[in-house]
């Protein structure tokens, strides 16, 4: 299942020093699994060889593989409606002030079509608590509504959506097989060295943002081993992700280039130019990704520790991770697969 052609850009990927390591799992729609792994867990300040059950910081597959999902989910148990406004659920969202976030929908937050902004350095802010607050109350600068602005902004809203429907933290939720918010950092995969915190991270989340916060929010802060990845992409591809009903509805396009969970295949996208117009997948920005391409039967994840020992590298990971789409789809039936 996973072409010769395929191992060769990945060995290649990893021997030039490119990436530390790469963890590849190929599914298709029989069940029928492959996994390749290569490289080093950790390079500094000592050589540790990645072995499969490690742990990857999965960066912003933390939206699709948990928020996203958990906010489905609410909406299956009849907690909530996709199209509530913000504050139907956090009443006290821009208290005294009328802001026009409070009228964005769920729904829009999903598809990252509310008008946030994509990114703003919460951690300079203060401590935890300041962060929560102040993030509530913040006059943000909104774009028109329907316009597509990736933001992590907005799947922090709505990770404050799930802890209040389901009167729990985020860290409290229960995960699948082989996710966790609270891996070991000897079982983990080495992510930077970075320069706010002073340390190399193992073990804890690369995200800023996230880790002021706790270390989890409703963009960052999940891990998942290999298998654990691997599981969640044949669920989307065979079924079981979630009911039939949400299942379907987070994979229909719901805006340009976004169904309500994941990107959806186009020109350019990471998942290779070969890919059916079915396919969606989603990337994080430690170097991790997952796609599905339910036309050709077939879905894979990538797991690499790109940002290892920092993010201010020339590699090229797109450019990698659609090779790796491209030739997984080319050398589908073809002999010498294996």
């Amino acid at each position: 299942m996973i072409p010769g052609r395929t191992r060769e850009i990945l060995e290649a990927a990893v021997t030039s020093g490119g990436l530390p390591a790469a963890a590849l799992g190929v599914v298709n729609a029989a069940g029928q699994r492959a996994t390749l792994v290569l490289g080093h867990a950790q390079l500094q300040p000592e050589r540790r060889p990645l072995e499969e059950d490690f742990f990857f910081d999965l960066a912003s597959l933390t939206k699709p593989l948990f928020t996203a999902r958990h906010v489905l989910r609410a909406a299956e148990q009849g907690h909530l409606d996709l199209d509530d406004p913000v504050a139907t659920h956090l009443p006290e969202l821009g208290w005294m002030r009328d802001t026009p976030l409070k009228t964005r929908t769920l729904r829009q937050l999903m598809t990252h079509t509310a008008g946030l902004p994509a990114w703003v350095p919460l951690y300079t802010w203060g401590g935890a608590e300041t962060i929560r607050a102040r993030f509530m109350q913040e006059p943000w600068q909104m774009a028109d509504p329907g316009q597509v602005v990736y933001s992590d902004l907005g799947y922090m809203l709505l990770g404050r959506v799930l802890e209040r429907v389901f009167d729990r933290p985020l860290r409290d939720f229960e995960l699948d097989y082989g996710l966790t918010f609270s891996p070991e950092a000897n079982k983990s995969v080495a992510t930077e060295r970075c320069a706010w915190r002073e340390r190399l991270l193992r073990g804890e989340t690369h995200d800023e943002n996230a880790a002021a916060q706790g270390g989890v929010a409703g963009h960052a802060g999940l891990f998942g081993t290999l298998g654990g990845v691997l599981h969640q992409a044949e669920r989307l591809l065979r079924g079981g992700w979630l009911s039939p009903a949400a299942q379907a509805g987070a994979l229909r396009v719901q805006a340009p280039g976004r169904t309500l969970a994941f990107v959806a295949a186009q020109p350019g996208w990471s998942g290779g130019s070969l890919s059916s117009p079915a396919a969606f997948g989603h990337t994080g920005f430690t170097g991790t990704g997952v796609w599905v391409d339910p036309a050709y039967g077939l879905a894979w994840t990538l797991l690499t520790n790109r940002v290892h020992p920092s993010r201010h590298n020339a590699f090229d990971i797109q450019g990698l991770r659609r090779a790796v789409g491209n030739t997984l789809l080319a050398g589908l039936g073809q002999p010498g697969q294996h």
